[in-house]
């Protein structure tokens, strides 16, 4: 199990380090801040003295070198937006993406598991079709189409729910509503399809035969030998909203870490855009180790 994480660990490391290279340099390519920070008329002197107070002037490998060295210490720079410590910006955004995501994700894999599961048992029945058709629907609907039927219904319309914010309760329930249908569409469709091909096995049948009761023959003898598929989606739709879900973030007022990053582009503010790249691929990393665990724990085999 540990050269098996350690591994894994290498490889992330290193897809993080060209990720960072990446983003540095390219983020360069958006253009000097100095034309959006400062008025038209401002004097060469005081765009002089912008350029060399956030260091832009240094040549780009000079200005990576330096970002290096201080990511050693953990400083990702300032932000120039807003004059504070790009980390700090950074975690206040993604507290609310991953409170979001984790609410969401919780709610989906449950929904999505039970469901797909006594879809499989089934196949061909009143419910499995009706599972299966919705779960389509979900699975095909764009985000953002969802979200402005979802405003224009229930908060213009019937006035239930406000359109965005994070004042209260209410305001989480259409941006987690919005987020749970499309990953619920596709979870639950893999859900499904390898619960009907565990179903089939021999050991299940053998269950059946010694008249075990139909929900221990679903929750306990199917089920874990279906999930490895099913867990690698559930953490790739993880992974979207740890990214962040920048068009509902943005619909809905969200002040989540996608609509920062978003934002920092637009703003040339680079310490920004690196800090939220960086913080989002560790929570990413740390994610996937919690995959490789859950993989190991379910089939040992993968441990070797």
């Amino acid at each position: 199990m540990r050269k098996f994480l350690t591994r894994r660990a290498v490889a992330s490391a290193v897809s993080l380090l060209v990720l960072i290279v990446m983003v540095f340099f390219l983020s360069r390519l958006t253009g000097d801040p100095t034309q959006l920070y400062l008025p038209v008329d401002a004097s060469l002197e005081a765009r002089e003295n912008f350029r060399n107070l956030h260091g832009l002037n240094d040549p780009l490998i000079v200005q990576f070198g330096r970002y290096v060295g201080d990511l050693l210490t953990l400083d990702f720079g300032d932000s120039i937006r807003k004059s504070r410590p790009a980390l700090d910006v950074v975690i206040e955004a993604f507290k609310w993406t991953l409170t979001l995501a984790l609410i969401t994700m919780v709610l989906v894999s449950f929904a999505a598991i039970v469901f797909g599961a006594l879809a499989a048992f089934n196949v061909g029945g009143v419910f499995d079709r009706i599972a299966t058709f919705f779960s389509l629907i979900g699975a095909s609907a764009p985000d953002f189409w969802i979200a402005i039927v979802a405003i224009v219904l229930f908060s213009v319309n019937l006035g239930w729910l406000p359109t965005s914010g994070t004042g209260t309760l209410w305001h989480w329930i259409l941006p987690i509503a919005v987020l749970f249908i499309r990953p619920f569409g596709l979870i639950l469709q893999v859900v499904r399809g390898s619960m009907i091909t565990a179903l089939s096995s021999p050991y299940v049948k053998t269950a059946r035969a010694k008249g075990v009761r139909p929900r221990p023959v679903i929750f306990v003898h199917a089920l874990r030998n279906g999930m490895l598929p099913v867990i690698t989606v559930i953490g790739d739709q993880a992974a979207g909203m740890l990214n962040g879900a920048v068009v509902v973030e943005s619909i809905f007022g969200f002040p989540g870490v996608g609509k920062l990053m978003i934002d920092s582009i637009l703003q040339r503010d680079f310490a920004v855009v690196l800090a939220a790249i960086m913080v989002t691929a560790f929570a990413i990393f740390l994610m996937n180790i919690l995959i490789d665990i859950a993989y190991a724990v379910l089939d040992p085999r993968i441990r070797y």
